[in-house]
């Protein structure tokens, strides 16, 4: 990973402490099983078997019937979404302002202004009780800490990778600010206090913890120890907590991630400036995280037609990581597992319908093959913009940090309104659901793996053929508020626990009337009467949305959308 994803890398240490800084440390038995209890309601029932059973009849038995289901099975589950979106009845609210098959908005989704951010404690999320790649660590950093119910100590960060940074927290983020906004959920300090540090038998207990470990895994392995040492460091600390936890703690995540962690005042207000010169230049722009730098490409094992001098470029940037694996190039560009190139991110944005004077920011560190590679991608789109041209002098104390640098293209690109994805590192990933979070602003993520064959053919077709199969291509990848069931991805980059929908009090209805554009705003009766709008087939659907509403019942939108018209030519 280059300059513009090194903020969001955290591999540096986490500090817990089960100390109460503000209580003597001795406890009576009464008060120490009342916090036991606390731990306790983390570990689930386990069913013990009676009867022994060796293990090789049971996986031999489970081997059986999963290739049993497969044989009759394979041939239908490959068109299984077919089928499921043909077969569906699409609801009153895909109807609204829409015709016949328009084309998709590639500014901004019809469906954005039905949802919302909320993260918000839930009733039974009880105060802190005082006990004792960088934003996706931290975040589940402070998340352990409230499992555990531990004091945590501001977290370090990595000096020592391969971007050879040595901003630390307080160099990136309002530690002030941090540690005020979760006071109510997770006690946070500075550092260990020294009285502390001195009455201890022996130094912080290092350790590090599997990769994705669930609540359960913290309670059983590292509270006994926290209990025992009293401070405990744990390392490595990037995607060490499950993607699947309840949904109180997945909207602390979304506490921490989205309002706690806010970038230093200089970082702030440099951010906010360059997005204030692309507004004046534009009343809309598109930000791009091309991440396009050498140590990607070398990470990806990917070849783009350099010859031997690219080969052994990046196979000596490759060396660095030692556990990285033999790969085929060609097998990983069939699994889209490569990032495009800056032409192919025009051609795609082109083919999907945006003009050639729109207006592009560039998220980027040092690009492989400099101004040569990025060439076409200017050609395409001339109103090109980075950091470096857009602030100048305000800019050179920032040079020598990366995570710094990448503070300032997050800032850009959060505030665009279309953000494009060039790859599935961090950054992308936390852009992508705070984005979501914070109304569903239109996020393009390439569908590489379908996109690959279409560029390698893109000369035996002409243009109109191209964008019509680009734009199929990249149904699903658009943005849209459900185009993943929530649950499934990376809860980072599909925060749906953390995402409500407006209750239907009134609705926005976007319509046109020759060249002109207005909204119409339609309160419940008003929707259900309108035959103009709804016609007199969609008010049982519109009762159906009221009554479920009003219930229990999980509420969604876009359900029985058929996606087949939002990109339509």
């Amino acid at each position: 990973m280059g300059v513009a994803s090194k903020a969001w890398r955290y591999s540096g240490g986490l500090v817990l402490s089960s100390l109460d800084f503000s209580i003597p440390q001795q406890q009576n038995a009464k008060q120490q099983s009342q916090k036991l209890h606390f731990y306790n309601c983390f570990l689930g029932w386990k069913w013990r078997p009676t009867v022994a059973v060796p293990w090789t009849v049971v996986c031999g038995l489970m081997l059986f019937a999963v290739g049993l289901i497969s044989l009759f099975t394979g041939h239908v589950a490959s068109d299984l979404e077919w089928y499921s979106q043909r077969l569906v009845k699409r609801t009153w609210y895909y109807k609204l302002g829409r015709g016949s098959r328009a084309p998709i908005d590639v500014w901004q989704s019809k469906f954005s202004n039905f949802y919302y951010g909320c993260s918000e404690r839930g009733p039974h999320f009880a105060p802190a009780v005082r006990l004792n790649q960088q934003r996706t660590g931290i975040t589940d950093a402070v998340v352990v800490a409230r499992i555990l119910n531990a004091t945590l100590v501001v977290p370090e960060l990595d000096h020592h990778s391969f971007w050879k940074d040595e901003s630390d927290f307080f160099d990136i983020f309002d530690v002030q600010w941090f540690i005020s906004y979760l006071s109510k959920d997770v006690p946070v300090v500075k550092k260990v206090p020294e009285k502390v540090m001195k009455s201890m038998e022996k130094p912080p207990y290092t350790m590090r913890v599997p990769r994705k470990s669930d609540s359960e895994y913290y309670v059983e392995q590292v509270l006994p120890i926290l209990l025992r040492r009293r401070v405990v460091q744990l390392t490595k600390f990037d995607y060490r907590l499950s993607n699947d936890l309840n949904e109180d703690l997945q909207k602390l995540r979304c506490r921490v991630n989205y309002h706690a962690l806010r970038f230093t005042k200089p970082i702030r207000n440099l951010g906010q400036r360059l997005v204030t010169r692309m507004r004046k230049m534009a009343k809309r722009f598109i930000a791009v995280h091309l991440r396009f730098e050498p140590d990607m490409l070398a990470f990806s094992g990917c070849y783009y037609g350099g010859g031997d001098k690219e080969r052994f470029e990046l196979g000596e940037i490759r060396k660095r990581w030692e556990t990285l694996p033999e790969i085929s190039p060609e097998e990983e560009r069939m699994r889209g597992k490569c990032p495009l190139t800056p032409h192919e991110v025009g051609l795609l944005l082109r083919a999907l319908g945006f003009e050639n004077n729109t207006y592009l920011y560039v998220a980027s560190g040092e690009i492989y093959g400099g101004e040569e590679t990025l060439r076409p991608l200017r050609e395409l789109f001339p109103n090109f913009y980075t950091k470096e041209m857009l602030a100048g002098e305000e800019l050179k104390p920032f040079l020598p940090f990366s995570s710094r640098m990448a503070a300032i293209d997050y800032i850009v690109c959060d505030e665009s309104d279309v953000f494009v994805t060039n790859n599935n590192g961090n950054m992308a990933k936390v852009l992508a659901g705070r984005r979501r979070y914070m109304g569903h602003k239109r996020t393009i993520r390439p569908n590489a793996k379908r996109l690959s064959a279409l560029f390698t053919a893109r000369d035996k077709m002409d243009w109109s053929t191209f964008a019509r199969k680009i734009k199929s291509c990249q149904r699903g990848f658009m943005g849209e508020p459900e185009e993943i069931k929530p649950g499934r991805g990376e809860f980072h980059e599909y925060p749906a626990s953390c995402i409500c929908q407006k209750p239907p009090k009134y609705y926005v209805v976007n319509k046109n009337k020759g060249d002109q554009k207005f909204k119409t705003v339609l309160n419940v009766s008003e929707a259900e009467s309108s035959n103009k709008i709804f016609g007199n087939e969609r008010e049982k659907s519109v009762l159906k949305w009221k009554n479920r509403t009003t219930s229990n019942e999980p509420v969604s939108i876009t359900e029985d959308i058929d996606h087949d018209d939002f990109l339509s030519d």
